[in-house]
């Protein structure tokens, strides 16, 4: 799976000229293969290959998307430019750390590390290497979202004071590793980190975090209610995995309103009110199921020699994970590989 485009960032050193981004993929489950999917719509990238822990997990993935099943993880890392990590977030940390070893940059699904102090241990770590390390938070990628963002430069609505926004799943399987206490389960972590990125992207630093909630039968939490105030403002979010709740979410600012239609992480229409009355509505569908964005924007940071991306840098990361971490600690919320 090969495309070629001149590079937009021509100065970047590994990765001058016309050269592919060399991918290689750990994990081979859903996310991994609309990564790979993804690939398709993303310009001047080659996937290399896959590791997995289960071989034939591995071999059955690399035959769908046409490319190959590494035996070792080490030799996948010797033939690529960029790690996607794909796993369940308990071993983000390991592959991460790894992957830094061998000098390779890091695409992590989110959430990049399952507590503040992990991920910086493994920010510290990228930046030991020189290399570079990004959370794959793909709403701001979405041509819905740089469209909006663009409007509200152009036409505001004031300064944003409020963000709602939620979801929460009742249809999961009961084997989801979602419900897996020992794999880093539960709704905040799979789901609560996204509607942390838009609190934390219109209204800065959490500075006070009141979280209801509750655990389920597996020990994770199964639903969770934050009430935050922010540098800028105040922001309700909620997640969970046992109750059916829609997943829009609204901004409200001095001289309008924006509600982000659902499923709001995958934007593809938005609707702004004005005081008056005024209304805009936003339509950009988008291709290659979304994560296309998100890989376009980390070549080019690649190619640009940076090690942290503008639209998520390490600071954004960790002031997501940091309202994770608070409403955990208001749940009683521990995992088992947490007090080794």
């Amino acid at each position: 799976m090969v495309k070629t485009e001149e590079s937009r960032h021509p100065e970047g050193l590994e990765l001058r000229g016309s050269r592919p981004v060399r991918w290689g993929i750990v994990g081979a489950g859903h996310i991994a293969g609309r990564f790979a999917e993804g690939l398709g719509f993303v310009q001047n990238v080659e996937l290399v290959g896959v590791w997995a822990r289960r071989q034939s997990q591995a071999e059955t993935f690399a035959r769908k998307h046409e490319t190959r099943a590494y035996v070792s993880f080490d030799d996948l890392l010797d033939d690529i430019d960029a790690l996607y990590i794909a796993t369940l977030q308990d071993s983000h940390s390991h592959y991460a750390m790894r992957a830094f070893s061998a000098g390779r940059a890091v695409l992590c699904e989110k959430p990049a590390a399952v507590s503040a102090r992990e991920l910086q241990h493994l920010q510290d770590a990228a930046k030991a290497s020189n290399v570079l390390f990004m959370e794959a938070m793909k709403p701001p990628f979405y041509p819905l979202f740089t469209k909006l963002m663009e409007h509200l430069a152009e036409d505001p609505i004031g300064d944003v004071g409020f963000v709602r926004a939620g979801c929460s799943i009742a249809d999961a399987p009961a084997d989801h590793p979602s419900f897996r206490l020992d794999r880093g389960g539960g709704a905040l972590l799979n789901i609560g980190i996204y509607e942390a990125f838009l609190a934390v992207r219109f209204l800065g630093k959490a500075i006070d975090i009141q979280t209801l909630g509750r655990l389920g039968q597996t020990g994770v939490d199964s639903f969770a209610s934050l009430n935050i105030l922010h540098e800028n403002g105040i922001a309700q979010i909620f997640c969970g995995l046992d109750l059916d709740g829609k997943g829009d979410a609204f901004l409200a600012g001095t001289k309008g309103s924006v509600t982000i239609h659902e499923n709001w992480w995958n934007p593809s229409r938005a609707t702004v009110r004005y005081l008056g009355g005024r209304t805009v509505e936003l339509h950009e569908p988008f291709q290659g199921g979304g994560l296309n964005y998100e890989t376009a924007h980390f070549c080019d940071v690649l190619r640009s020699g940076r090690i942290e991306s503008p639209v998520i840098p390490h600071d954004m990361s960790m002031k997501m994970i940091d309202i994770v971490d608070a409403a955990r600690a208001e749940l009683g919320l521990v995992y088992p590989f947490e007090t080794r």
